[in-house]
C-alpha cells in the first residue's frame, strides 16, 4: 500500500486478545489486510470491490464448514 499517511489498521472487535486476527486498513484505493500476530510480516492488498465482495460472502456464510 503506497500512500502518503500511515494506514488507520483496524481490528474486528471479535478479535481476542491473544492475536489471532487479521488487521484492514482501508484507504480509497486499496484494502491492506496484515496479520495481527506478524505486522510486519507483509501486507496483502486488494481492491475495494474485491474486499467488499469478501465480506459479502462472509455474511452470508459462503466460507462456513460444516
Amino acid at each position: 500500500m503506497r500512500h502518503n499517511t500511515a494506514p488507520h489498521w483496524r481490528t474486528s472487535s471479535y478479535s481476542n486478545d491473544i492475536g489471532q486476527c487479521v488487521e484492514v486498513a482501508l484507504t480509497g484505493r486499496a484494502v491492506g489486510i496484515r496479520d495481527t500476530k506478524d505486522r510486519a510480516g507483509g501486507i496483502l492488498t486488494v481492491t475495494p470491490t474485491v474486499w467488499a465482495g469478501f465480506v459479502d460472502r462472509l455474511k452470508t456464510g459462503d466460507y462456513d464448514q460444516g
